[in-house]
């Protein structure tokens, strides 16, 4: 990022500067596609609700039908889409979908690793269905880019900041431009605004420095061996949703922060209202266990004391 603070100049410019910005913004877009082994477009956007909106606004398709478990970004940008149920376990309903995407070309969102509960949806059987009705398959990959392999899509969500990367920074990952209806001057004319010159850097070197796993599962087992996970189709280590009886998520947010330890009621983009959970209520999860359920994520610097210090001090909550 310093690199490309030293080196800033506006991508689109014909002068020498804006050239050689051209080449750096070029050299990171290479190197993205290639950290995710994506044989597609890039288009380089602020963060995944920037790219969610371009895909869904844009997209040339009919219909919009977007899974009920979605983040709220998507249902902001496109608060009409028809809603998609997911079972009790999150999973989604393969039945309701197969009759849902007989419709002329629909576009079918679907988030691959859920942002709130860490349940990841089995996009090869939604793909191969979706693809087989004449569909597009927007994948929202913000919680699994760079952490797990990219999921057979048409469109795909990617952020920054979810693999160690700035905040500011993220990109739509497109299989073929004319999925698209052009909407502005940049990126090939498929986005508005200035390219982030240094956050595409930084976002292109956190990728490259992603490892495998994502978090060495050493870190992970005090964690896994809490009671109190709620029952996933296909749960996956670095977001969990975790009950605990007789306290509500806003007593335990507030316990939590008063002990140092971050955690989150729902999505942390939407946390700060302290409603009960949009997903788990689609879920069917029954209301008091919705009530009392905490979001807990783990990044790439998690360390095992951490993990075993949120472990130590939730247990001690459950038995007062």
């Amino acid at each position: 990022m310093e690199e490309g603070f030293r080196l800033w100049a506006n991508p689109s410019s014909p002068h020498a500067e804006g050239r050689k910005a051209r080449c750096l913004l070029e050299d990171a877009r290479e190197r993205i596609k290639a950290a995710l082994e994506w044989d597609g477009e890039v288009i380089f956007t602020s963060g995944a609700s920037e790219a969610a909106a371009l895909a869904l606004h844009n997209a040339k398709a009919g219909e919009r039908l977007v899974s009920a478990v979605e983040h709220d970004c998507i249902f902001q940008s496109m608060p009409a889409a028809e809603r998609l149920p997911v079972r009790s376990d999150g999973a989604l309903d393969l039945d309701i979908l197969a009759e849902a995407v007989q419709r002329e070309r629909p576009l079918v969102a679907v988030q691959h690793v859920n942002s709130e509960t860490g349940n990841r949806q089995d996009l090869q059987t939604i793909a191969n269905m979706v693809k087989d009705a004449g569909g597009l398959l927007l994948a929202d990959c913000a919680q699994s880019a760079g952490k797990f392999d990219l999921p057979p899509c048409d469109m795909a969500i990617v952020s920054s900041h979810k693999f160690g990367g700035p905040i500011g920074a993220g990109a739509l990952l497109v299989r073929d431009f004319a999925l698209l209806e052009p909407s502005g001057g940049h990126e090939r004319g498929y986005r508005r605004g200035t390219e982030n010159l240094p956050g595409v850097l930084g976002m292109a070197a956190a990728l490259a420095a992603a490892n495998d796993p994502h978090l060495d599962p050493f870190v992970l087992e005090p964690i896994n061996a809490l009671e109190g996970a709620l029952p996933l189709s296909d749960p996956t280590p670095y977001i969990r949703a975790i009950a605990m009886p007789n306290m509500s998520a806003t007593a335990q947010v507030m316990r939590f922060d008063m002990a140092g330890i971050a955690v989150s009621q729902g999505s942390a983009c939407s946390s700060g209202t302290m409603k009960t959970s949009r997903v788990l209520e689609a879920m069917q999860v029954e209301p008091e266990v919705a009530a009392n359920t905490i979001r807990v994520s783990l990044g790439w610097n998690t360390t095992r004391a951490e993990v075993e210090r949120f472990c130590g001090v939730w247990l001690e909550m459950a038995k007062q």
